[in-house]
């Protein structure tokens, strides 16, 4: 078996970078494991190599460890997605770094050891299909899609993380001060399983694989990565006030413990969304990553790939 770690030398302002590729090949010495570092070099460079190294392995076992945020373990995952004998992992060195908080009983997420160490278990993944910046693509996502509201914030939070002393989680929570001033939302038809649940103006739309989004806020408490289902989340074209009076309870987890808050939100699991932008175009946050959209597609898959849990000491 050989791992493979691809560190995102500018994932959290590139601080871990450097200090990892000289902790990884000093690991795997210890341990007397096959182990390389794989330094990225733009954005879809880590997926275009994973599908190379998976391409070339056989039917060798790989495990390919993205060292980044969501957006670098979802690069990877697309890039090993057609491959049964790989399996992917993340060391959370990014600003986000959502996905691995769905797995509080593992090990620690940045000691290379437990991820040489780890072992890999079945996880399920959102597949998306439509137009995606100009072109027909079916791709994955681990977390989160969010749509509207959120995923303004996400793009506000992004520019904001570039300041000096600003992180993931506060960067989030000024963007959301941000944008509910501007209260930009989006205009859409969806449909949950075949039914039209949705069609006009809301102020945002999230459909989760996992629970968090934003650097740890609990949006979608209870999703897990093992139902078989995502967590669909549609908030109404509410008030400015009547959202920031919801908002701590989106954030921490209960948010459907508010008395009436189906005024508010349509909350519902399901296997097959269609979401379709009314004017033609919508933003698109996958894993943290935003991309134009036109009419896209998503299906819970259960299992489909395999990610590797950290060992416990």
């Amino acid at each position: 078996m050989k791992t493979i770690f691809f560190v995102n030398p500018k994932a959290g302002k590139g601080k871990l970078a450097d200090r990892l590729e000289q902790e990884i090949p000093q690991a795997a010495s210890r341990l007397k494991m096959d182990a390389a570092v794989y330094r990225t070099r733009s954005v879809g460079d880590a997926e275009r190599h994973a599908r190379e190294l998976c391409q070339a392995a056989g039917e060798e076992e790989l495990r390919l460890i993205a060292c980044g945020g969501d957006g670098t373990l979802n690069e990877v995952l697309n890039g090993a997605a057609d491959c049964p004998n790989a399996a992917v992992g993340v060391m959370p060195i990014g600003t986000g770094n959502d996905f691995c908080r769905n797995f509080p009983e593992a090990g620690d997420f940045l000691s290379v050891e437990a991820q040489l160490l780890g072992r890999p278990i079945p996880c399920d993944a959102i597949r998306y299909s439509g137009l995606l910046d100009g072109r027909e693509q079916t791709r994955y996502c681990a977390n989160m899609f969010n749509i509207g509201f959120d995923c303004n914030v996400v793009d506000m939070a992004a520019t904001l993380k570039k300041y000096p002393l600003i992180g993931g989680s506060l960067a989030y929570l000024l963007a959301v001060l941000v944008i509910l001033i501007k209260k930009k939302g989006a205009d859409l038809t969806v449909e949950l399983d075949g039914e039209t649940c949705q069609d006009g103006k809301l102020l945002l739309c999230a459909l989760a694989n996992g629970s968090f989004c934003g650097g740890g806020l609990k949006s979608a408490p209870t999703a897990t990565v093992h139902d078989g289902v995502m967590d669909v989340n549609i908030v109404y074209n509410v008030s400015r006030l009547n959202f920031l009076h919801k908002f701590p309870h989106y954030a921490n987890g209960t948010i459907h413990q508010v008395r009436n808050i189906e005024k508010v939100l349509l909350s519902r699991q399901c296997r097959r969304v269609a979401v379709t932008p009314r004017n033609g175009t919508m933003r698109l946050c996958a894993d943290g990553e935003i991309v134009n959209a036109g009419k896209i597609t998503f299906e819970a898959v259960p299992n489909a790939f395999r990610f590797v849990i950290p060992s416990i000491p």
